[in-house]
């Protein structure tokens, strides 16, 4: 899942519609309503990372679909990440 340090996010992590078997990693409470690579790749420079985004990826899990993904370098814990990037993204849609 790493490429020398860089950590791959896709959006069905963060995704309140996706259960934890379909690839969700985060608490649903923390998740988000249809989560864009836009959302994901604001949140990534909020924090100070520099995201690369891939508009045609296929998460693999679903593999028929293309949602692209965003990779970022980053060696710290990925779901401590996962929750600042909700934690983010949520704050953003309230403002």
């Amino acid at each position: 899942n790493t490429l020398g340090d860089f950590m791959i996010i896709w959006p069905v992590y963060i995704d309140k519609k996706k259960t934890r078997k379909e690839g969700r990693r985060v608490p649903e409470d923390l998740a988000i309503e249809k989560p864009s690579l836009k959302d994901i790749e604001r949140a990534l420079k909020k924090i100070g990372l520099e995201p690369k985004v891939y508009k045609d990826k296929r998460y693999p899990r679903q593999h028929w679909e293309i949602c692209g993904c965003v990779e970022v370098d980053y060696k710290g814990n990925k779901l401590q990440l996962l929750k600042e990037i909700c934690r983010i993204i949520k704050n953003e849609k309230k403002e």
